[in-house]
């Protein structure tokens, strides 16, 4: 994939990492026109959400869902297409038990053993897993600390590890290299951290200006700094702390000041996804797509299985260059990224230890 400087040569697509519906796909699919027409970047994978009104069911069971990412990469071609799920374990588990995948522990269990050889294990089962279903890219380990054990995203959920950063490095350690074993891609998440929250950004306006630290930076920090970082996803929060006016994956105070320079992560970003109350309640999609871009954010996620997502996504990011609002080569630098990522998952593929 070679980026260009001119807008019509652009491969806008690659920008984005969107939701579809369906468990099988024929010729016929608008997932498969957006991957060979439109050069789409990358598709997250749900079993049945998140989007009530437009259900994913894209996971029923470990067969079907080999055939389904199978026919994905084919439709991509020479450009590795992401193809993106959220596996942490226990309740945040696509691949669920009852559909024939292996049973799971939440991070918080492992956090309560602390014991990091269990932790290893449990991870080298679902990258294993990951791999024989075709995955290449795990949104996992949340890296979030547990400051708040009510908060209802997070904490309840049993998704994180422990309130001690360096508990939580540890063990996302351990998860990122069993996923790298098998030549699966992870992704640091929610950055700058959601673990200090009292509310939901699935459902609306989240601010953690009172309760965050910059100690919930640390995790982020080991991780980028020992090269273990291959994604990291933004955080919907607001934090005043950092900006005083934009919520993280829409400030490039916290994207580009915060994790390119100051804690040096020149790897790709990825918007938590860009349907989320705490986004699509007080910003239009085309005010959300030109902020999140030019903080500094590499792949939009969009998870709202229309067929339409990725032409429209690409309309409001043809004009948003078109009228200058967002530079060509702000895309250009994004798209070095995402082809640089890309070209090591290759490499990883190769290098892979274990096969299905």
């Amino acid at each position: 994939m070679a980026a260009t400087t001119t807008p019509e040569d652009l491969p806008l697509g690659q920008l984005l990492l969107v939701g579809f519906a369906g468990s099988e796909i024929d010729e016929g699919h608008p997932i498969l026109q957006d991957i060979g027409e439109r050069h789409l970047g990358g598709v997250i994978l749900f079993n049945y959400g998140p989007n009530r009104k437009h259900p994913a069911d894209n996971i029923v069971s470990p067969g079907q869902l080999r055939r389904l990412t199978t026919r994905l990469q084919k439709a991509s071609g020479d450009t590795p297409l992401l193809i993106a799920v959220d596996q942490e374990g226990g309740r945040i588990s696509r691949l669920k038990e009852d559909a024939g995948f292996p049973a799971t522990m939440s991070f918080a269990a492992l956090g309560n053993k602390n014991d990091l050889a269990l932790t290893r294990h449990q991870a080298d089962i679902i990258a294993d897993s990951l791999q024989r279903a075709g995955i290449n890219l795990n949104l996992s380990p949340v890296v979030d600390l547990n400051v708040n054990p009510s908060n209802p995203v997070i904490g309840k959920l049993q998704r994180s590890f422990s309130a001690d950063p360096d508990m939580v490095t540890a063990h996302a350690r351990q998860v990122i290299r069993a996923h790298h074993k098998r030549g699966i891609l992870c992704c640091l998440k929610h950055f700058p951290g959601h673990g200090s929250s009292a509310a939901d950004s699935h459902k609306g306006f989240v601010d953690v200006t009172a309760t965050w630290s910059p100690k919930e930076l640390r995790p982020f920090a080991a991780l980028i700094e020992e090269g273990l970082a291959d994604t990291v996803l933004t955080a919907h929060v607001f934090n005043a702390q950092i900006d005083a006016e934009l919520p993280a994956t829409l400030s490039e105070k916290t994207i580009h000041g915060l994790l390119r320079q100051r804690l040096g992560f020149k790897g790709v970003v990825i918007s938590d996804d860009l349907t989320m109350g705490a986004i699509a309640d007080r910003y239009t999609l085309e005010e959300s797509v030109e902020k999140a871009l030019n903080a500094g954010v590499d792949m939009l996620l969009v998870a709202d299985n229309r067929p339409d997502t990725t032409a429209r996504m690409l309309a409001v990011m043809q004009n948003l260059i078109d009228s200058g609002r967002v530079s060509r080569q702000r895309i250009v630098q994004s798209l070095q990224r995402i082809d640089t990522l890309k070209r090591e998952l290759h490499l990883r593929s190769k290098r892979k230890t274990c096969h299905p």
